[in-house]
């Protein structure tokens, strides 16, 4: 079985890190094990040249043994990468929208999808625990306090929902003291106004780190990993003009469009004071 063999080489990893004179092996092994593994869904594998996983998480100090949310990780791209990379040693949490009659349709396809897509690989996902939770008093931590919690270009929603300000703070309850908040967004140009990022979909990091330092978080590093000085950040229909939507783009403007690859993307690590 293909992913019996992609547990066995986790179960090397981890035997050989407690074994008395072997070194222990970093978390850059394990990460390129997880990018490697034949259950990630092909067309994400090719967006890794956009997302740059490996270099992201490193970033943000993940460790296998660590307990890590992943805020609506939607169809799970980094779920893939996330659930069997912390499988063995640490504790993985899927959290997403509480379900009810009044919610976005998007949602429930969200949910469906990605309990399909644990039915077909549960050796993968059979440790995972997943956290429905109300955006406007999320609570993220059922078995209390966890390492990190990491959230990818899911900003600008927050604001357009109204639900920023009680996101930031959710995930403050959410970690332990000294604990990181990994966070990637598509990036405005500073000076753009409100309204503007709510509509194009990128989001200024003066706004996002504010947001943090009002929720008693500390910036501690940011990195320019996910940068992409091709963007312009101007499209007429925002960020989903570019890969992977290409939302309202023209066939004639496609190759143009796709040239320019995906969002120019802040990465910012904060701490939890």
């Amino acid at each position: 079985m293909i992913n019996n063999k992609f547990h066995k080489y986790f179960l090397i990893l981890f035997f050989l890190s407690i074994l008395p004179g072997c070194s222990k092996p970093d978390a850059g092994e394990f990460i390129d094990k997880a990018l490697k593994a034949e259950h990630r869904t092909p067309a994400y594998v090719e967006r890794d040249k956009y997302r740059n996983p490996k270099e992201t998480l490193l970033f943000f100090g993940l460790n296998p043994e660590q307990s890590v949310i992943e805020i609506t990780p939607g169809y799970g791209w980094y779920a893939e990468i996330l659930a069997p990379l912390i499988r063995n040693k640490g504790q993985y949490y899927y959290t997403s929208l509480e379900l009810h009659e009044k919610i976005n349709p998007y949602f429930v396809k969200v949910e469906k999808a990605f309990k399909e897509k644990m039915k077909i690989s549960p050796d993968i996902y059979d440790q995972l625990r997943w956290v429905h939770f109300n955006p406007k008093q999320p609570e993220f931590a059922p078995d209390g306090p966890v390492d990190i919690v990491l959230t990818f270009r899911n900003v600008h929603n927050w604001v357009k929902a109204g639900s920023a300000e009680s996101m930031f703070a959710g995930f403050a309850n959410a970690l332990k003291p000294g604990g990181v908040l990994g966070l990637v967004e598509h990036r405005a140009k500073e000076g753009t106004p409100l309204e503007k990022q709510i509509q194009s979909g990128y989001m200024t990091e003066a706004y996002v780190i504010q947001m943090a330092k009002d929720a008693g978080f500390r910036l501690d590093a940011k990195s320019e990993i996910n940068a992409n000085p091709k963007d312009t950040a101007d499209h007429p229909k925002g960020v989903w003009n570019l890969l992977p939507s290409l939302r309202g783009v023209a066939d004639e403007d496609k190759a143009n469009i796709m040239s320019i690859g995906e969002s120019d993307r802040m990465t910012l690590r904060f701490i939890k004071e």
